[in-house]
């Protein structure tokens, strides 16, 4: 493990970790939301730990940034018996009627169990969980159909729990947006970084931009010649840096300004200026997932 992975853990998580674990045998299942850029990295490991075998419907957030064919793969890879995958953007799509039918054939076994119990079934209990910024807030509020919950671009906005009654089916529970004490590995830190689900404060903006760089370089090299009007890309990160900022005229005295290249470069990926990526590939992650 590297000396300077990243550790992160305010004592308002500490608390919303116990808070998930007294909270989790009141509900049937999990909704998971996951940020469709970084489905690997946006996952969190305590709610592994936590939910042991609760079904799980894992909500892929902000689809309309990632790119749509490695959506598909990826939801693909996290499906399985237990577990149901959507894609959702949760700012244009009407998505509260497709979260209640995937809930219902999520938990058809316990449906059923009820039934024949001759139990009229009553509605489906979820706990709603996800590391900050990746738009559960919102989808809380959606799903309410009023402000039941509190939004923001900074991580850590949501502090208590509470119920949110979601038609006559389904009653979910909000529960703050949890990170874990460290990384799992230097570069999910640096993935949680770059796209802002971490303070800026936490790693280094020259890291930062010199990962994103490369990654580009090796999955979308068409995405940053279009966007910067490069005509070729260079062996490294730095150079190709270098050559983004001459093209963009972040200059200072003549020389490239490293400290407004490195930042704008990142503010550019955050608001998806080079176009719809997804920041993992699932079969590079096949051992890690």
């Amino acid at each position: 493990m590297p000396s300077n992975v990243i550790q992160w853990f305010p004592g308002h998580m500490a608390k919303a970790r116990r808070q998930m674990e007294e909270n989790l045998k009141k509900v049937d299942f999990i909704i998971e939301i996951r940020d469709a850029r970084m489905p690997q990295s946006s996952k969190n490991p305590l709610i592994d730990e936590l939910a042991r075998n609760k079904p799980r419907l894992v909500i892929l957030s902000k689809k309309d940034k990632a790119d749509p064919a490695m959506t598909e793969a990826w939801i693909e890879k996290l499906s399985n018996d237990n577990t149901r995958v959507i894609a959702v953007d949760l700012i244009k799509e009407n998505f509260k009627n497709r979260i209640i039918q995937e809930s219902l054939a999520l938990n058809q076994a316990l449906i059923e169990k009820q039934k024949k119990r001759g139990i009229r079934p009553r509605a489906l209990r979820a706990m709603v969980a996800g590391i900050p910024n990746v738009g559960k807030s919102t989808m809380i509020n959606s799903l309410a159909g009023r402000k039941a919950a509190q939004t923001g671009d900074k991580p850590g906005v949501t502090k208590s729990l509470q119920w949110i009654k979601v038609g006559k089916d389904l009653e979910v529970l909000d529960t703050p947006g949890v990170l874990w004490p460290k990384f799992e590995s230097e570069k999910n830190g640096l993935i949680l970084a770059a796209l802002g689900s971490i303070k800026d404060d936490v790693v280094h903006m020259d890291d930062l931009a010199l990962y994103c760089c490369q990654y580009l370089m090796d999955h979308k090299p068409q995405a940053l010649m279009d966007t910067y009007g490069l005509e070729t890309i260079e062996e490294t990160p730095w150079p190709t840096l270098q050559a983004i900022a001459r093209k963009r005229g972040w200059l200072q005295k003549g020389d490239i300004d490293e400290n407004r290249t490195m930042r704008t470069f990142i503010q550019d990926i955050r608001s998806s200026k080079l176009g719809r990526i997804t920041w993992e590939q699932p079969d590079e992650d096949a051992a890690s997932e």
